[in-house]
C-alpha cells in the first residue's frame, strides 16, 4: 500500500477547510431539541423533520382488505377459508418478473413485503437494481388513482368501457386514426393484445418510444447489418473494455446483468487465476462506470466523435475525413494505447458508446467489426429486447395529430408531457385529439390532459409476462389482489376491441400453451404450474453470428465532424452539455418512490435533487460556489439548477440528470424534487439527443444540498487499500500486508475468539470484495426493505440525521505518475482535480468483536452475542449517544424523531391497520434510540430454525443478507467463519484481505479485500 495516497470523500475534507473541520468536532450536526420532547409537539409542522412519509402520502389502508381476498397467484380462494399454504407468521415466495429479470415475491399473510432476484434468473444470477427493490414500496402508495376516471369524475369500469367504445367505433367509422403510445414493450402477449386491437381498429398504430432513448444504436444496426435491433453485449467475454460515455454499469441498457458479467473477469476467482480484464472509459461526467474504470479520460462531448474516427484509424490503418489531433495529449496517448490493447485482445474485446447519434453508433459497429467482436463480445442473433422505441415515430405522430388526423391516442406506460423535449408541440398537438386515454397509475403530467384514465394494475397485482433478452421468457403473477378499483391495461384493450378472451388471464395462459409451452412440451395444467414455480423458461441460443462490416465511412465520418463543430461551446458562459440518468432516479417514472430519493448518488452522494456538475476550473472561471443556482439555457429551453463541483468533470462541460423535476403523480413529486431536464434535450440527425451547447447565467440564489459525502470522517486514518494489477502479481499480500489474520494486538477486552467462540457452533462474518462493488447502491435500498430503515426526507439529511444501516463510501484520489493514462499530466492537487480515481467502499457495522460501543454503554442496550454480533436490545436504550460517539466506523444511527412510529400521525406505518409494508420480524425503533446493522439477525434466527426443523445443521447458503443476495456483483459474502469450508471463510483467507482501522484492535467482523486496478500496460 501507497502510504502517501490520499483519499478523500469531498473537496472540504481535501482541503481540510474551516467549515469541515468544525462540522467534524461534533458527532451531530445539532443537539437533541430539548424544547420539543418536553412539549410534545415542538416540530409538528414541519413533517421532514417528524414524519416524512405521512407527507409524501403512502397508505395502506386499502391493502389490508386486498391482502385479505384472496391467496396469491389462485384466482379465487376466498382468504377465510384459510389455504393450506399460507401460515401466519411464515413467508412464502411466488415467482414473478421485473422489467425482464426473474424475481422472488416474499409475501406475508398475503402482502407482499420485499422483492429478491431469483437466483436462476438468467441475466443477473439473482441480483437486483435499486429500483427493484424499491418497487413493492409502490403497491402501498395512496396516490394511486383508486377507480377509473373520466374528466375529473370516478365512475364504474362498466361505464367507461361503453363510453371507450363507442368513441372507438365512431373513430372506425370515419377513418380517423388511432395511435396507441408506449414505451418499449417486451411481454409477447401485450403485444399480442396490441396486435388484435390494431385488427379490429385498422386504422390503429402502435407508437413505441423510450424517454432514454436508444434508437441510434437500433438504427446503426439496420444500415451496418440490416437488423434493427438492441445487441446483447457479453462484457464476461471481453479482456479489454472501451466505452465512451456508456454508464454500462449505472444505466446504460441493462446495468443490472452487466455488472454480474464485468466483475467475472475482475473478482476474487478471477484475480487468484492472475487474470483481470482491461476497462478504459472515455466520458464528460463521472459515471458509475466511470468510477469503477482501470482508467477514466475525461472527454467533451465535441471531442467524442473526433476521438472515435482517431482510434478506428489507429485499430485499421485507415484515415477517415476528420482525423486530427485532440488539444489534449493525454487523450490523445490514451487512444492509441487503447487502439493497441484492442487489437491485441481481437475477438475479445469490446467498444460501446452511450451517444444516441447514429452515425457515431455505425462509427462504433464499424470498430467493433474489425475488431472480431461480433459473435462472442456483442450478438445480434440473440438480441435484447429491453429497448425498442423509435424517435422519428413520435415526432410523426406528433405531426399526424397536429393536423388533426388523429382521433384517439392511448397511452401505456408513457408519460410524454414529462419526457419528450418539447412539451409544448406536444401538448399543441394533443389539444386537436377528441380521446385521449392514460393507462397510468398515478394521474401524472399525461394522464392530467387525458379526458379518460383507466388506472393499470401495479405489477405485483397482475398477470404478464415477458422476454427482454431473445430466448428468455419471463412469467408476472399477482401476489396480492387489487388493492383499489384498478384494471390491467390488456383487459381494457382486449373488452375494448371486442377480443372473444376478455379475461386477461385466460388470454396469457392460452398464449403461452399455445406457443412456449407447447414448443417445450409443456403445455397444459401440469407445464402452467411448472412455470409459475420456476418463473421462466430459457430456450436454447441462436449460434451469434460475426458480422462484417462493408459500408463506406467517408460519410459518416463527415457527419460526425459536423456535429463535432455544432456542440463546440464558444463565448463567455456557454459550456457544452451532457445529460445522464441517475441510477435511483433512471427515467422519473418511479419519481414519487421515497427511497429512490433517498438513495444517495453514488458519484456525488446527492439526495433529493438533481444540480449541474461543473468542473472546478469552470467554477471558478464563471465565479461560482456550491449551491449557486445557474440558469442553463439550451436552444430556448431552460431550467434553474444549483452547481456542484463534481472531480473528474470535463472541463468546458456541464452534467445534468433527467428524472427529476415532475409535476404531477403523487406527494414526492409535487413536494418540489428537482427539475425537469428532458426539455434541453435535441433533435438531430433523426434522433433525441442528450447533447448541446448551454448557455449558463448565475441567478443569484443559492441552496444547500443534501448532501451525505462527508457526514462523516475517520479523522485522515486510512480506510482504502489498492494496488496496480502489476503490483498484485509481483505480491499478492504487499497491498493487505498480512495473510488475512487479525494482527496480534495487546488488549484490555477478553478475546472472544479464544473463548466463546471456540465451543459455539458459529461464528457470523462478513468478506466484502472491494473489486467486485461497483457502488450501485442497491443494498442500501434492499437494507430498508428488509429491516424497517425510516425515510427521514431532505431537510434531515442536511443535518446528517439519514438513517441507512449500510452506507456506501466514496472515495478519491489522484491519480499519481505510473498509475494513470494521464501520466504525462502536471497534477495541481488544489486546482486541476479532473485526474482522480475513486474507490467504493460499503460500510456497516462492522460487528466488533473488541466493540468501543459496547464498553460506554450505560445500560447495555448494546452487547456481543457469543456468535459474534453486535446486538442492540432497543428497548433497554436511553439515547446517550455514547455508542455512536466511540465507534469509529460511524454506522451507528440515531432516532431523532419518531420516523415510523409515532401515534399521532396517520401514516402508512401508524394506522388501525397491521404495518403491511413492514417487516413483521423486525421492530420499528422508537425516538431516541440508536439503532444498526444487525446483520438481519432475523434471518439468521430463520435459516437457523429452518435446519432445526429438517434436523441438520445449517449449510453454507442457507442464510443471506439482504444486501448480500440483492448484490448483482456478489460483492458481498456472508456465513460462518467457524466453517473452514465456508464461501465467507475462503474469502477471508484471501491474500487481498484487510481489516479496516485494525490498528485501533477492535477486531471487526468484516474483511475488506484490496482494491485492485489494471493499469499493467500503462507501465510499459
Amino acid at each position: 500500500m501507497d502510504s502517501n495516497k490520499k483519499y478523500w470523500k469531498g473537496l472540504e475534507e481535501l482541503n481540510n477547510t474551516p467549515e469541515f473541520v468544525e462540522k467534524n468536532k461534533h458527532e451531530f450536526a445539532e443537539p437533541i431539541p430539548i424544547e420539543d420532547v418536553l412539549s410534545g409537539d415542538g416540530l409538528l409542522g414541519k413533517t421532514p423533520r417528524r414524519d416524512f412519509l405521512k407527507a409524501v402520502g403512502f397508505g395502506v389502508g386499502a391493502v389490508t382488505l386486498a391482502a385479505c381476498q384472496k391467496v396469491p397467484v389462485h384466482k379465487s380462494i376466498p382468504y377465510l377459508i384459510k389455504p393450506e399454504e399460507i401460515t401466519p407468521g411464515v413467508a412464502n415466495y411466488y415467482s414473478s418478473t421485473y422489467e425482464g429479470h426473474a424475481i422472488l415475491v416474499k409475501t406475508r399473510e398475503g402482502r407482499p413485503i420485499k422483492i429478491e432476484g431469483n437466483p436462476n434468473d438468467v441475466l443477473a444470477k439473482g441480483g437486483l437494481s435499486a429500483q427493484a427493490q424499491a418497487s413493492v414500496l409502490d403497491l402501498y402508495d395512496v396516490n394511486r388513482v383508486k377507480a377509473p376516471v373520466q374528466g375529473t369524475s370516478e365512475l364504474e369500469w362498466s361505464d367507461l368501457d361503453d363510453y371507450v367504445k363507442l368513441e372507438l367505433a365512431k373513430l372506425k367509422d370515419s377513418g380517423k386514426k388511432i395511435r396507441i403510445v408506449s414505451s418499449s414493450i417486451h411481454s409477447p402477449s401485450t403485444l399480442a393484445v396490441i396486435a388484435d386491437f390494431i385488427t379490429e381498429f385498422p386504422a390503429a398504430k402502435h407508437v413505441s418510444y423510450d424517454a432514454v432513448s436508444y434508437t441510434g444504436i437500433i438504427q446503426a444496426n439496420q444500415n451496418s447489418f440490416g437488423k434493427a435491433v438492441l445487441p446483447h453485449y457479453n462484457f464476461d467475454k471481453a479482456d479489454v473494455i472501451v466505452s465512451f460515455g456508456a454508464d454500462f454499469l449505472g444505466s446504460w441498457i441493462s446495468p443490472v446483468e452487466f455488472t454480474a458479467q464485468y466483475v467475472k473477469n475482475r473478482n476474487n476467482k478471477s484475480l487468484q487465476s492472475k487474470k483481470m480484464s482491461r476497462h478504459i472509459q472515455f466520458e464528460t461526467g463521472m459515471s458509475l462506470a466511470g468510477t469503477n474504470a482501470d482508467v477514466r479520460i475525461p472527454l467533451k462531448p465535441s471531442e467524442e466523435g473526433i476521438a472515435l474516427i482517431n482510434l478506428y484509424n489507429a485499430i485499421t490503418g485507415a484515415t477517415l475525413p476528420g482525423s486530427k489531433k485532440l488539444s489534449d495529449n493525454a487523450t490523445n496517448n490514451a487512444i492509441t494505447i487503447a487502439a493497441k490493447e484492442l487489437q491485441a485482445a481481437k475477438g475479445k474485446a469490446l467498444v460501446v458508446a452511450g451517444s444516441n447519434d447514429v452515425a457515431t453508433q455505425v462509427l462504433v459497429n464499424a470498430i467493433n467489426a474489425a475488431l472480431g467482436s461480433y459473435g462472442t463480445t456483442i450478438d445480434l442473433d440473440n438480441n435484447s429486447n429491453q429497448y425498442n422505441g423509435n424517435d422519428a415515430d413520435l415526432v410523426e405522430f406528433i405531426g399526424e395529430a397536429k393536423r388533426g388526423e388523429v382521433g384517439a391516442v392511448l397511452f401505456l406506460n408513457a408519460n410524454p408531457v414529462y419526457d419528450y423535449y418539447n412539451t409544448k408541440e406536444l401538448t399543441d398537438a394533443l389539444s386537436k385529439v377528441p380521446l385521449k386515454v392514460s393507462f397510468a397509475d398515478h394521474i401524472d403530467e399525461t394522464a392530467a390532459i387525458c379526458n379518460v384514465v383507466a388506472p393499470n394494475h401495479h405489477y405485483l397485482e397482475s398477470w404478464g409476462d415477458d422476454n427482454a433478452i431473445a430466448g428468455y421468457y419471463t412469467i408476472l403473477q399477482p401476489t396480492i389482489n387489487p388493492v383499489y378499483n384498478t384494471r390491467q391495461a390488456e383487459e381494457s384493450l382486449l373488452i375494448w376491441s371486442n377480443n372473444p378472451v376478455k379475461v386477461y388471464y385466460t388470454y396469457v395462459r392460452n398464449n403461452w400453451d399455445k406457443g412456449i409451452l407447447a414448443q417445450g412440451g409443456l403445455s397444459g395444467q401440469k407445464g402452467w404450474e411448472t412455470l409459475l414455480q420456476t418463473g421462466f423458461i430459457s430456450a436454447a441460443a441462436k449460434n451469434g453470428g460475426s458480422y462484417a462490416f462493408s459500408r463506406d465511412l467517408n460519410a459518416v465520418a463527415q457527419t460526425i465532424l459536423t456535429q463535432s463543430t455544432q456542440l463546440a461551446a464558444s463565448g463567455d458562459k456557454k459550456l457544452e452539455l451532457h445529460l445522464y440518468q441517475t441510477v435511483a432516479m433512471r427515467d422519473g417514472k418511479r419519481a414519487n418512490n421515497p427511497w429512490l430519493q433517498e438513495l444517495p448518488d453514488p458519484v456525488s452522494k446527492v439526495t433529493w435533487d438533481n444540480f449541474a456538475a461543473l468542473s472546478l476550473t469552470d467554477l471558478k472561471k464563471l465565479n461560482l460556489q456550491e449551491g449557486d443556482v445557474i440558469t442553463v439555457d439550451v436552444n430556448g429551453s431552460s431550467i434553474a439548477l444549483p452547481v456542484l463541483l463534481q472531480p473528474g468533470q470535463a472541463e468546458g462541460t456541464l452534467s445534468v440528470a433527467v428524472g427529476y423535476g415532475r409535476t404531477k403523480g403523487g406527494a414526492v413529486i409535487e413536494s418540489g424534487v428537482g427539475k425537469n431536464a428532458f426539455p434541453l434535450h435535441s433533435f438531430r440527425n433523426g434522433t433525441l439527443q442528450t447533447t448541446g451547447v448551454a448557455a449558463i447565467s448565475a441567478t443569484g440564489d443559492s441552496i444547500v444540498l443534501a448532501q451525505t459525502q462527508t457526514h462523516h470522517s475517520y479523522e485522515g486514518r486510512s480506510v482504502i487499500r489498492e494496488a496496480s494489477f502489476t503490483e498484485y502479481k509481483k505480491n499478492p499480500y504487499k497491498n493487505s500486508g498480512k495473510d488475512g489474520a487479525h494482527k496480534d494486538y495487546k488488549s484490555l477486552w477478553e478475546d472472544y475468539s479464544d473463548t466463546e467462540y471456540k465451543t459455539t457452533a458459529y461464528n457470523w462474518v462478513m468478506a466484502i470484495d472491494l473489486n467486485a462493488c461497483t457502488g450501485c447502491g442497491a443494498c442500501v435500498v434492499a437494507c430498508n426493505a428488509e429491516n424497517n430503515v425510516p425515510v427521514v426526507g431532505r431537510d434531515e439529511v442536511r443535518r446528517r440525521r439519514e438513517m441507512h444501516w449500510i452506507r456506501i463510501d466514496r472515495y478519491y484520489s489522484f491519480n499519481e505518475k505510473g498509475e494513470s493514462i494521464t501520466e504525462e499530466h502536471e497534477i495541481d492537487k488544489l486546482t486541476n482535480l479532473n485526474n482522480v480515481s475513486v474507490v467504493h467502499q460499503p460500510m456497516l457495522c462492522q460487528h466488533c468483536d473488541h466493540a468501543p460501543c459496547e464498553t460506554v454503554c450505560p445500560v447495555l442496550a448494546t452487547v456481543h452475542s457469543s456468535e459474534g454480533l453486535n446486538h442492540m436490545a432497543y428497548n433497554r436504550c436511553v439515547g446517550t449517544r455514547y455508542c455512536a460517539n466511540n465507534c469509529p466506523y460511524k454506522v451507528r444511527r440515531f432516532n431523532w424523531f419518531n420516523y415510523w412510529n409515532d401515534s399521532r400521525f396517520d401514516n402508512y406505518l401508524s394506522n388501525e391497520h397491521t404495518q403491511l409494508v413492514l417487516n413483521p420480524d423486525v421492530t420499528t425503533r422508537f425516538r431516541g434510540v440508536m439503532e444498526k446493522c444487525s446483520m438481519c439477525v432475523q434471518r439468521i434466527q430463520a435459516g437457523k430454525l429452518k435446519a432445526k426443523i429438517e434436523k441438520r445443521p445449517v449449510k453454507d447458503g442457507d442464510i443471506k443478507v439482504a444486501c448480500q443476495q440483492t448484490c448483482p456483483a456478489n460483492a458481498i459474502v456472508f456465513g460462518n467463519g467457524n466453517d473452514p469450508d465456508s464461501e465467507v471463510s475462503k474469502a477471508l483467507r484471501s491474500e487481498r484481505t484487510y481489516y479496516v482501522l485494525e490498528e485501533l484492535n477492535v477486531q471487526p467482523g468484516i474483511g475488506y479485500q484490496v482494491k485492485v486496478r489494471n493499469t499493467t500496460e500503462l507501465e510499459a
